[in-house]
C-alpha cells in the first residue's frame, strides 16, 4: 500500500494548513529569514511525524484541534533538522523534496539561521497553544520534556553525532540500530507519544504499549528509507539517491545485505503490528503499513 486513506491525507492537508498559519508571514521582518523558513517547511514531504500525533491521539478520541500544534511542533522540529543535515559540513546535499535545499537556494549562513528558528519555534507555538490549556499542566510540561529531550543529545541530535562519526567506518547491526534509534526513532516515538499525551487522561500501560510500537516503526522507516536509496531514483525519492553510499555511510544494506534488510522490515513491522493488539487503532495500522510499502 503506497497510497494513505482519504482520513489520512485529509490529516495530511490539515498540517499543510496548520503550518502556513504558524509560520511567521515572508515579508515580516527579517524577511529573506522567514521567506527561507517558509520554503524550507512549506516544501513537500509525507509529514510521517504529523500523521503519527493525529493517528495517536484519534485512537484516543482526541480531537484533531488539539492535536494540530503539537502535530507541527514535531514538524517544526523534523524540518530545522533536515536544514541542518544538508549542509556542506553534514550531509552535504544539494536536493530535499524535490528541490533544492535551503542552503543552495538561499545560502549557508541563512540555513543555519532557519534551523535555529524553526527549533525556537517548534516550543514557542506548543507552550502558547490555547487548545492544550484543558490538559494539566504537568501533562503539558512532559509534551515539552519529551519534546526536548528527542530532539537533542539524547535523542536526534545525538544520532546525527553518532552518524558522522561512523562515516567510512563498519558499525555491527547493534551498533547501527542505536544509531537510528536515536537519530530517526526517538522524534517518531515522541510523535506518538506527544498524540497519547493530548489525551485528557493517559494509562501507562498504553503508554508503554504505544511506544514499542513506535520504537519498531521508526526502525522499519529508518531499514525502508536505506532499502529505497538503493533501489530507488533521485525523482521517486525526491532526493539523492544513493547518497549514503556515495558518502561512505553504513546502512543497513551494507552492513547485513539487501535480503537481510527485507527481512528485518518484515520483521519490525510484524513486531510493531503486534504492539497495537487489543487497541482499535486502525490508522496507526495503516501508517505501519504504509511504512514498510512506500516508494519515497
Amino acid at each position: 500500500m503506497s497510497v494513505l486513506s482519504p482520513a489520512l491525507q485529509g490529516f495530511q492537508t490539515r498540517i499543510e494548513t496548520v503550518l502556513a498559519a504558524l509560520l511567521p508571514a515572508a515579508d515580516l521582518l527579517p524577511p529573506r529569514l522567514h521567506e527561507a523558513m517558509r520554503y524550507s517547511v512549506l516544501n513537500g514531504g509525507k509529514r510521517a511525524r504529523p500523521l503519527l500525533v493525529y493517528a495517536t491521539g484519534s485512537t484516543l478520541g482526541v480531537a484533531p484541534e488539539r492535536l494540530d500544534v503539537p502535530a507541527a511542533a514535531l514538524e517544526l522540529i523534523h524540518v530545522y533538522s533536515l536544514v541542518h543535515d544538508d549542509l556542506p559540513a553534514m550531509d552535504d546535499d544539494v536536493l530535499r523534496r524535490g528541490k533544492p535545499t535551503c542552503h543552495c537556494a538561499y545560502d549557508e549562513a541563512t540555513a543555519i539561521l532557519v534551523g535555529d528558528a524553526l527549533q525556537a519555534l517548534a516550543f514557542q507555538v506548543l507552550v502558547q497553544s490555547p487548545a492544550l490549556d484543558v490538559l494539566p499542566p504537568r501533562q503539558r510540561l512532559l509534551m515539552v520534556q519529551q519534546l526536548a529531550q528527542a530532539a537533542g543529545s539524547r535523542g536526534m541530535v545525538g544520532g546525527q553525532a553518532i552518524d558522522l562519526s561512523v562515516i567510512n567506518a563498519s558499525p555491527s547491526e547493534l551498533e547501527l540500530e542505536n544509531m537510528h534509534i536515536h537519530k530517526t526513532g526517538a522524534l517518531i516515538r515522541c510523535s506518538v507519544l506527544l498524540g497519547a499525551y493530548c489525551a485528557d487522561a493517559v494509562d501507562e500501560g498504553l503508554l508503554l504499549q504505544l511506544d514499542h510500537f513506535a520504537k519498531c516503526l521508526g526502525l522499519a522507516f529508518q531499514v525502508q528509507d536505506d532499502i529505497l536509496d538503493v533501489e530507488s531514483d533521485s525523482g521517486t525519492l525526491g532526493k539523492t539517491a544513493g547518497a549514503d553510499a556515495a558518502a561512505n555511510k553504513p546502512t543497513y544494506p551494507s552492513i547485513i545485505g539487501m535480503a537481510a534488510s527485507k527481512r528485518k522490515l518484515r520483521e519490525l513491522h510484524w513486531e510493531a503490528v503486534r504492539a497495537l493488539e487489543g487497541l482499535d487503532a486502525p490508522l496507526l495500522y495503516e501508517i505501519a503499513e504504509y511504512t514498510v510499502s512506500r516508494v519515497h
